[in-house]
């Protein structure tokens, strides 16, 4: 009996340390070697296909973050989807106009997604993405860009406007210097020489006329970027676009992160799209629907 239970312990032990894995992409698009960290449900079948979830992490982070925002494991087993932590650096997951060698929207769907889809069992109908401040913007900025590849997106806390004197005092209240504006400058070039509205949310829902699918997009009250989300939820709305919108009590901070991302998730299994069903038709043939 002592065996047995020693026996099963481990399994379990097993089971949970193999469905969470972290490797690294070569990437010709970055220059470097890119981690990612997956985390699958933990009663993961490789004969079944799953969802996909993209969570991007925010700006001064690194690919861990959501790790330790909240219990990845739980989120995947519940919700029976695979999670994707990809390295986002500093740069807001765009292909940069002013680096020669960062190209991470590239990088995201030649080289990470493939790899993605080689290794798993995916749904390729079923594929999110989300993140929090810079990654809420990574979400959607990929997502508006490529909206016939997601099925739907989420932004929680998001840097969703690239307005040099907001993030500036952003910037000097979270860390006491201009970092935030001097990477992005690396990023985009000189504010005063480079229109960096041009990326912004608000401009991308502009210059994408075709762009109709809804998104969901939260903030707390207390965030210094709450202006970013309520401007864009107003734009939204004037379009008619099928946005979820929530404000709840909260700050820029992991105790807000950690609660918002479950209505992320929720969001998310309401809009799968299912499995087409058989259907018998009169001759006794078989179509589906």
């Amino acid at each position: 009996m002592k065996n047995f239970v020693s026996i099963t312990i481990f399994m379990v032990l097993t089971q949970s340390l193999f469905a969470q894995k972290v490797f690294r992409i070569k990437s010709d698009n970055l220059e470097t070697k890119v981690p990612i960290l997956v985390q699958k449900p933990e009663n993961y079948e490789s004969t079944k296909s799953y969802p996909l979830v993209f969570t991007l992490h925010g700006y001064s982070e690194n690919y861990e973050q959501w790790n330790k925002t909240t219990d990845l494991k739980k989120l995947a087993t519940d919700y029976q989807m695979i999670l994707v932590c990809p390295e986002g650096f500093v740069n807001y997951y765009l292909n940069s106009p002013n680096l020669e060698n960062f190209y991470y929207e590239d990088f995201f769907f030649q080289e990470l997604i493939p790899k993605i889809e080689k290794k798993y069992s995916i749904e390729k109908k079923n594929i999110f993405i989300t993140g929090l401040s810079m990654g809420g913007y990574g979400a959607l900025s990929l997502f508006i860009k490529h909206s016939d590849f997601f099925n739907a997106a989420a932004s929680t806390s998001g840097a969703l406007e690239f307005d040099y004197e907001n993030f500036k005092e952003i910037s000097l209240k979270f860390f006491e210097s201009e970092r935030m504006t001097k990477d992005l400058e690396i990023t985009l070039g000189n504010p005063k020489e480079n229109d960096w509205k041009k990326f912004s949310i608000s401009s991308l829902i502009e210059s994408n006329r075709d762009f109709t699918k809804g998104f969901f997009i939260d903030c707390g009250l207390d965030d210094p970027l709450l202006s970013n989300t309520l401007k864009i939820k107003d734009l939204a709305l004037s379009k008619k676009l099928p946005i979820r919108f929530s404000v709840q009590p909260g700050e820029h901070n992991i105790e807000y992160w950690r609660k918002s991302i479950e209505y992320h998730f929720i969001y998310f299994k309401q809009h799968l799209k299912q499995n087409k069903k058989p259907v018998a038709n009169n001759d006794n043939r078989c179509t589906t629907q």
